[in-house]
């Protein structure tokens, strides 16, 4: 199946590592050119050689105000285009909503939401018909995640915030949806696990909730997510796509 990729360019932020790398490297194997970025210029060397002559990337911050205009800058002299973007953010920290603080609740609201909402918006004004939006999100955005408190707080409205634009975009010809990742093979998944006491039998306990009884493959988000970007998807717009394994149990 050809998902109609090959020359189409494509932001993805939060990717140099994790979901947003593996998305960039199923894009690059299709065809496409990506410019990736993250917060360490190291990261993000280190992943454009990885990913080949189709990769540029950019160091940045999500909640830099400049930061869309930079990358939508590199995308076009590098590649004399702009397609789309994959909108993905760093996991705020762990913990219940008892033990944070106001700080990290602003910290995380910068970057999570406002930097993921400023991106699109600016990312939108570019794109033209067949321009194609998605968000990084979670499955806190049906139900939350134990000890998550704040992703759990900003995750639903994040989605809510995407269909949104799903239906403020539509008529441009312009797709918004968003990625629902569960348990996946992740270095912030395992850095998770890592909080429990026993991180082996904590990986087993959330492994049994999961039909598939197994986390996911980075490689198997970014095929679905790379697929959610293309032409191929053509008519989605404003799905809330869990890639989970069958572990959100809500339609």
């Amino acid at each position: 199946m050809d998902l109609g990729l090959r020359d189409r360019v494509y932001l993805l932020t939060g990717a140099t590592g994790g979901l947003g790398l593996a998305t960039a490297q199923a894009l690059v194997d299709e065809g496409a050119r990506v410019v990736v970025s993250s917060r360490s210029q190291e990261s993000v060397d280190r992943a454009v050689a990885g990913l080949g002559d189709g990769a540029t990337g950019v160091a940045v911050d999500n909640a830099d105000p400049t930061t869309p205009e930079r990358l939508i800058r590199a995308a076009k002299d590098t590649f004399g285009r702009l397609d789309g973007a994959l909108v993905s953010v760093g996991g705020p920290p762990a913990g219940p909503i008892l033990e944070r603080t106001e700080d990290e609740w602003r910290s995380a609201f910068e970057t999570v939401f406002l930097g993921a909402i400023r991106l699109a918006v600016t990312v939108a004004e570019e794109l033209g018909d067949g321009g194609s939006i998605a968000f990084v999100l979670s499955t806190s955005a049906k139900a939350p995640v134990p000890g998550l408190g704040i992703s759990n707080g900003l995750r639903p409205g994040l989605a809510m915030a995407a269909k949104n634009l799903a239906d403020e975009l539509g008529p441009r010809g312009i797709r918004v949806n968003g990625l629902l990742p569960g348990r996946v093979d992740t270095d912030r998944v395992r850095q998770l696990d890592s909080l429990a006491d026993d991180p082996d039998a904590a990986r087993a306990a959330n492994e049994a909730t999961i039909p598939l009884r197994r986390y996911g493959r980075p490689e198997e988000f970014g095929q679905v997510a790379a697929f959610l970007l293309s032409p191929a998807a053509g008519f989605l717009s404003g799905v809330m796509l869990p890639v989970d394994g069958g572990l959100t149990r809500s339609l």
